[in-house]
């Protein structure tokens, strides 16, 4: 069965400041090269010495996963002092850390109050699968699009992540998978059996990356960094719904993959199912993926198309999204539809998602149909929500306890 632990008093706790949700001090984490340099600047530190420090730094943070300065022992003792002023490099609260019976990891993650606002929940997840495994980190707690289908659109936009926020999920997860190789695995972790174990980053948590774009384009640029995080570019993916003026200038500035939540073949339904469609249709969506930087049969773009029973599922809905897309690389993900409590949509019948796989298939598009994972826990795609913005949680326990009498189902 699932797992669930809280961890609000535990381990975690234990490792906090008692005094983190009143911290106003800047984080070091998510900043770029640069912009850490002008921290240690206008710190202090002499101008000779930033490139260096910032190099140490940046190593302690995204090479050691360390997150206290009197561990980095290649600093002088007034230097550490001076960080520990002025800086923090605190991570955020563990809320809660469940457990699919599938693998599948999600954390609801505290971050700390900015300025007079309250502190915010966001939820993150990680899929293992053979040879990989998959993060999938938020941007934005709750989201501005209302998408019909989609769990998270039902929570209003709180407010856009920091590009430290959204850098701080990639190191609590790793650190929790004890994927930190200079880091004592942490008790009750869940480490895969081999290799490195968050290989890819896709945007596609809460919220929509790309209306808050400054952030996100300086975390993925941090987790492609190669004395850092050093993931490949094309193992970092942003997932968008299609705010097209952004689309290019994302790809120009991190050479990140890029992936279209697409859920339809005319603008008629898409501006029901994805509302931003209203302002950019189809038409002006598609060809900015025509001209997305480096796009070439190595560089797919995927198209997201979410299974909807009676909706988007038809033989002629397969047609429609082959003549569209002719002409560019493309990838299509077949999601079939998670269920979610007062959802009004079903997911389509399996044999009719995959005859919907097999005209696509048999007209050169790699179709692959994506397995549900984490829905005991409601991890898997379209279901994240913030705790504070959800069912309450004897609700939610009934409902997970059904998922998994269901098997899923």
């Amino acid at each position: 069965m699932a797992l669930s632990l809280d961890l609000t008093n535990k381990e975690t706790r234990s490792a906090l400041s008692a005094n983190q949700f009143m911290d106003q001090r800047p984080t070091l984490i998510g900043l770029t090269r640069e912009q850490m340099g002008e921290a240690l600047r206008d710190a202090g530190v002499a101008d000779k010495q930033i490139r260096m420090r910032t190099q140490q730094l940046w190593h302690w943070l995204y090479i050691r996963g360390v997150d206290d300065f009197d561990l980095m022992s290649n600093l002088g003792k007034e230097l550490r002092g001076l960080l520990k002023d002025k800086f923090t490099i605190a991570g955020p609260e563990i809320v809660e850390e469940q457990i699919s019976v599938d693998g599948t990891c999600k954390w609801l993650m505290r971050f700390p109050s900015r300025g007079a606002g309250a502190p915010v929940e966001i939820e993150t997840v990680y899929i293992p699968e053979q040879g990989r495994g998959t993060l999938c980190v938020s941007s934005q707690v709750g989201c501005t699009l209302t998408c019909t289908f989609c769990h998270t659109g039902t929570q209003k936009l709180v407010r856009n992540l920091t590009s430290g926020e959204i850098v701080a999920q990639v190191i609590l997860a790793r650190k929790r998978l004890g994927d930190f190789p200079d880091i004592d695995t942490p008790a009750g972790a869940i480490v895969p059996s081999e290799g490195r174990k968050v290989t890819n980053i896709v945007m596609m948590g809460m919220g929509e990356p790309l209306y808050n774009h400054d952030n996100v384009r300086d975390a993925m640029n941090v987790f492609t960094d190669g004395d850092g995080l050093s993931l490949s570019k094309r193992r970092v993916t942003l997932s968008t719904s299609g705010v097209v003026p952004n689309i290019i200038k994302i790809g120009e500035e991190t050479g990140a993959m890029l992936a279209i939540s697409l859920h339809a073949v005319n603008d008629e339904l898409r501006d029901v199912l994805v509302p931003i469609n209203k302002k950019y249709p189809l038409e002006q969506l598609l060809e900015a993926c025509r001209n997305y930087p480096g796009l070439s049969n190595a560089r797919r773009i995927t198209f997201e198309y979410v299974m909807l029973k009676g909706v988007n599922d038809s033989l002629a809905d397969a047609k429609e999204l082959v003549r569209l897309l002719k002409g560019i690389p493309s990838k299509i993900n077949l999601i079939p539809f998670n269920k979610w409590p007062g959802s009004d949509y079903e997911c389509s019948d399996w044999d009719k998602i995959e005859e919907f796989a097999d005209f696509i298939n048999a007209n050169g598009y790699a179709s692959p149909i994506r397995t549900p994972r984490g829905q005991d826990i409601l991890a898997a795609c379209g279901q994240l929500k913030s705790e504070s913005e959800r069912m309450k949680k004897t609700e939610r326990l009934a409902y997970e306890a059904m998922m998994i009498a269901g098997h899923g189902d």
